[in-house]
């Protein structure tokens, strides 16, 4: 993977995903928050609550992930899976909460010490009690898929396709 991508990666606060309709069949576009490994995986997450493109990944796991920050931009295949599994979940949300939260701008201390307190409850394999079942409820109901890059990153000099616009 070429450094200006990893780059791009590391430091972008959301990408694009394209992917397809599961009634409709029609190209979708979503813009969203991620984790990236430094590899070839990215979790996608969000805000908690039901989303469209969470079904629609899960009907065809095909999409396409853009780079949208920076002056360049980059397109790469992929293949989805949404994550069921509580403790894979958990794991990985509290990943993309941790970046999220080191972003510029983003640090608040009260969610460094939230984030930090989970991985020590999760380190010593203690149960969701107290406040920790409410973090719980929050993370069932956040958005949580596996991108597995799986094609050569293309360069482009035009910039990637607008998101879908939202259904009210």
């Amino acid at each position: 993977m070429e450094q200006k991508l990893q780059h791009i990666l590391k430091n972008s606060f959301a990408i694009r995903i394209e992917h397809k309709g599961r009634r409709t069949g029609r190209v979708r576009v979503v813009e969203v928050t991620y984790y990236w490994n430094g590899s070839d995986q990215i979790i996608l997450s969000g805000y908690p609550g039901r989303r469209d493109w969470v079904a629609n990944m899960s009907s065809d796991p095909t999409v396409t992930i853009y780079t949208v920050e920076g002056n360049n931009w980059y397109q790469i295949p992929g293949q989805s899976r949404v994550i069921v599994s509580r403790s894979q979940r958990n794991h990985y949300i509290l990943k993309y909460l941790d970046r999220w939260n080191r972003l510029p701008g983003n640090r608040r201390s009260i969610i460094s010490l939230v984030i930090k307190s989970i991985q020590l409850k999760e380190k010593l394999h203690m149960p969701w009690w107290g406040p920790f079942y409410f973090v719980q409820k929050i993370f069932d109901k956040m958005p949580c898929v596996e991108i597995i890059l799986n094609g050569t990153p293309e360069e482009s000099n035009f910039p990637p396709p607008s998101a879908s616009p939202i259904k009210m």
